[in-house]
């Protein structure tokens, strides 16, 4: 089941990054304005996190996605990179939890 989640997870970071052709139906507008949004993607890449999924693995997916040759298509879209860099600062490479002890 988690390599399930982790297909899930990169097929919504494409997805999102990819993010509406030139030529989108009305249905297609409508949905990405009710998922597309930044918010609804972190939630999916959240539950998927909680089944399994590593922040490291997303962190290196979208890592992945600006250096493979198999993304240049994804990477073409406009507005693709800004899409992905606000992806990549909320999934940055986690350092050490700070704990407070009270």
């Amino acid at each position: 089941m988690r390599e399930w989640h982790v297909k899930h997870m990169e097929q919504t970071v494409v997805r999102f990054v990819r993010g509406l052709s030139e030529n989108a139906s009305r249905w297609e507008k409508r949905l990405n304005n009710k998922y597309g949004k930044i918010s609804r993607v972190i939630k999916r890449i959240d539950y998927d996190v909680k089944h399994g999924v590593t922040n490291k693995q997303v962190f290196s997916f979208l890592q992945l996605m600006r250096t493979d040759s198999v993304y240049l298509e994804v990477m073409d879209c406009s507005g693709s990179m800004e899409r992905l860099n606000e992806l990549e600062s909320y999934y940055k490479e986690s350092s050490p939890q700070l704990s407070f002890n009270f």
